[in-house]
């Protein structure tokens, strides 16, 4: 029996040595050079990620740059915004657009005219600057088709509305006959764009 004493002693020794081992690492290693380790090694595969995910992009910007260059050229082919600098010179364009409608559709007005064209001042206030003109035409049907296909699907866009449509019986000058025509009145619109200090203001965000 007096052997196993020393054998019990030797094992609570190496338990409490153990434990003191244990709570020196906690207390002195963990804390100043585990933990900050560890940190570091993950601050760098963070590191590594973005640069990894920044290499990948960067490899992407030559096609970027192609579609943005082929957005541009198709938006500059078929601009949906009037390229004048002001209403008032936009106004003058739509009634320039619809002069040569009219002229297309009824080449010397002989079964199409203009009978009145009047701007419109819009007050309302919108992200981007509208030019208006009231329209009042005398037609007729087939020449009427003609000219609001040729004003809304030219270029750049513009847009009829309000449109009121009285029949009448009349006879053109330089046409057979008479009947079949139209009185017809609408507003043609298009949009300019707006200046850059405006679209900064009007955009989310803005101050």
């Amino acid at each position: 029996m007096q052997p196993e004493v020393p054998n019990r002693d030797r094992w609570l020794a190496l338990a409490i040595l153990a434990g003191v081992l244990a709570l020196a690492y906690l207390v002195l290693v963990h804390p100043w050079w585990t933990a900050p380790l560890l940190e570091t090694n993950a601050r760098i595969e963070s590191l590594r990620e973005r640069d990894l995910r920044a290499r990948m992009e960067l490899a992407q910007a030559p096609q970027v740059q192609q579609r943005l260059e082929a957005a541009r050229a198709a938006a500059g082919s078929a601009p949906g915004f009037m390229a004048e600098a002001n209403v008032q010179l936009a106004t003058s364009a739509l009634v320039q657009r619809l002069e040569q409608a009219v002229l297309q559709a009824s080449p010397g007005n002989r079964s199409c005219a203009i009978t009145n064209r009047q701007p419109m001042n819009d007050a309302r206030q919108e992200r981007f600057p509208r030019a208006t003109v009231q329209v009042r035409l005398t037609c007729g049907n087939p020449e009427l088709a003609v000219v609001l296909h040729s004003l809304e699907s030219g270029s750049p866009r513009l847009f009829v509305d309000n449109l009121n449509i009285l029949a009448q019986r009349y006879q053109f000058s330089g046409n057979q006959g008479s009947g079949g025509g139209v009185d017809v009145s609408f507003d043609l619109y298009g949009y300019l764009q707006p200046a850059p200090a405006a679209a900064q203001t009007g955009a989310p965000g803005a101050r």
